[in-house]
């Protein structure tokens, strides 16, 4: 038995369907969908259609990604101003202005956490960030994350969030992360994600990476203009799709951080421009 695993799509549809088609020419008929469907990318409607269809067609499970608590709680009324041509908040504000009613009920049906046990195969746990929290990094070497596998009563883990792949090993226990469907990081642009093979009494890990077509998504990026209702945030979207690397939150920190300097304080989602354009222009390089 195949699985596979596929987080932090991002509204990535062009590297979604890729993944999926090289999957299904795999033969592979269960997918785990690890969480943060949308996010960074233009026409979330596109993404959202995809993974309706998998679900109606192929043996799937979904939980629920910290960007899924983005569209939820503003639904609910939450007090955060999102606006447009802001590099801060205008993709969440594009995203959810694109959102259907379907979509929300959709991302209210999920749990952040399922125990999946198929078969004679061993029990899995599926999470996002972590089985605690959907922000909670799992990162290696860390007591936390050794401590939260010890707890867990399955013996193969699989998260997403840190976009990054990684296998780390504690006692008895194996937890996965199979990168980034979306905006991958470290991956020469490539899409990343994770195929399980059930062999035996095991689950035996085979971490993927595929080109796609990145220019296609980045065309969409601009022909939607959301790179004009999110600046900065987009251009750093751009970089990481070319190059795999600079994390759009590693340039938010840079960010706030030049504001905190500058004013002697800084809150988000209050970041001006200018605190955006600096951060980019120090951290990226356009010479790719």
């Amino acid at each position: 038995m195949d699985i596979a695993v596929l987080s932090d799509i991002h509204g990535n549809y062009v590297s979604l369907q890729s993944c999926i088609d090289y999957a299904l020419k795999r033969d592979i008929n269960t997918f785990f969908f690890l969480g943060d469907y949308l996010g960074e990318l233009p026409y979330p409607e596109k993404t959202m259609d995809i993974i309706f269809k998998m679900k109606s067609q192929y043996n799937c499970f979904f939980i629920k990604g910290n960007k899924e608590d983005y569209w939820l709680n503003y639904k609910k009324g939450d007090k955060s101003i999102w606006k447009e041509n802001n590099s801060t908040t205008g993709s969440l504000l594009y995203t959810y202005s694109h959102l259907r009613e379907k979509d929300i009920e959709f991302f209210s049906s999920l749990e952040i956490v399922q125990l999946v046990k198929l078969n004679e195969f061993p029990q899995i746990t599926i999470c996002h960030g972590s089985p605690n929290k959907t922000t909670e990094k799992m990162s290696p070497d860390t007591e936390n994350t050794f401590e939260i596998m010890k707890k867990d009563t399955s013996d193969y883990i699989l998260c997403g969030h840190t976009h990054i792949q990684r296998k780390i090993k504690y006692e008895n226990k194996i937890l996965l992360n199979g990168g980034s469907i979306g905006v991958p990081l470290h991956s020469d642009g490539k899409a990343q994600f994770l195929i399980l093979h059930g062999i035996e009494d095991s689950w035996i890990e085979e971490f993927v990476s595929i080109d796609y077509d990145r220019e296609k998504i980045i065309r969409d990026l601009h022909e939607s203009k959301l790179d004009i209702k999110a600046p900065y945030w987009c251009k750093i979207t751009e970089h990481l799709l070319l190059t795999g690397e600079v994390s759009h939150r590693s340039v938010l920190i840079r960010a706030m951080n030049l504001c905190k300097k500058d004013t002697g304080n800084c809150i988000w989602p209050n970041i001006p421009e200018r605190y955006w354009e600096q951060a980019v222009n120090e951290m990226i390089n356009y010479n790719y």
